[in-house]
C-alpha cells in the first residue's frame, strides 16, 4: 500500500467551494482508502491505497462532486513526487523560502507553452519548471505582480493548484509517518 497526497484546488472555508474535511474523511473511508488524514481546512488529504496515484485524484475528485457538492481539482501525488518538487527548487540559495510557491499540474502542460513561459521576463518575479511542478519566486505581496497560479492555468491551458514550501515538507513529512495500528 502506498500513501497518496491529494492537493485540492480552490477548498473554502465556506461558499460554493466549501468542503468539510470531517465529512471528506468519512466519505473516503466509506470509499475504502485506508488512513485518511487531512490537514486542517486547507484541501490537503492523505490516503493509503494500493490504486495508482492519477486513478485516485480522479475517484477522489467525482467522490467529492457527487456526496459534498463541489467540483474541484483534485491532484494526487505521492510524497516522493512532493520531495523531488522540494529537491529540485531552483530558488534556494539567495532567495526568501516563504516567497517560493509550488505549482502542481493536472496533466502535463504542453511543452511548447511551458518552453515560451520559462523565457518570460516576469523581474522581479521568477519562474520555473520543473517535471511535474512550476516554481514561482514571488518577492512581493503575492497577486500584486504577474505570477500566479491562475496566470499559469490561463497561458496553459492546464488546471493546477499552488502550495508553499512549509505545506509541501509537511505533506511529505506525514506521508512517511508508519502506520501504527
Amino acid at each position: 500500500m502506498a500513501t497518496i497526497i491529494l492537493l485540492l484546488r480552490g477548498v473554502t472555508p465556506s461558499g460554493k467551494n466549501a468542503v468539510s474535511m470531517s465529512r471528506l474523511r468519512t466519505a473516503l473511508g466509506e470509499s475504502g482508502f485506508s488512513r485518511v488524514r487531512t490537514v486542517i481546512q486547507s484541501g490537503n488529504i492523505l490516503v493509503d491505497t494500493d490504486i495508482p496515484p492519477r486513478t485516485v485524484g480522479k475517484m477522489v475528485h467525482n467522490l467529492i462532486q457527487s456526496r459534498l457538492g463541489p467540483d474541484l481539482t483534485v491532484i494526487a501525488r505521492t510524497g516522493p513526487d512532493l520531495e523531488e518538487a522540494l529537491e529540485n527548487n531552483p530558488f534556494g540559495s539567495g532567495h526568501d523560502i516563504s516567497r517560493v510557491f509550488f505549482i502542481s499540474f493536472a496533466d502535463p502542460p504542453p511543452e511548447e507553452k511551458v518552453r515560451e513561459l520559462a523565457g518570460g521576463d516576469y523581474a522581479p518575479e521568477k519562474l520555473a519548471f520543473g517535471r511535474q511542478t512550476a516554481y514561482l519566486y514571488i518577492p512581493g505581496p503575492y497577486g500584486k505582480g504577474t505570477l500566479s497560479n491562475n496566470f499559469l492555468e490561463k497561458k496553459l491551458g492546464v488546471r493546477s493548484t499552488m502550495r508553499n514550501f512549509n505545506t509541501l515538507r509537511r505533506l511529505v513529512a506525514m506521508s512517511r509517518e508508519p502506520y501504527t495500528p
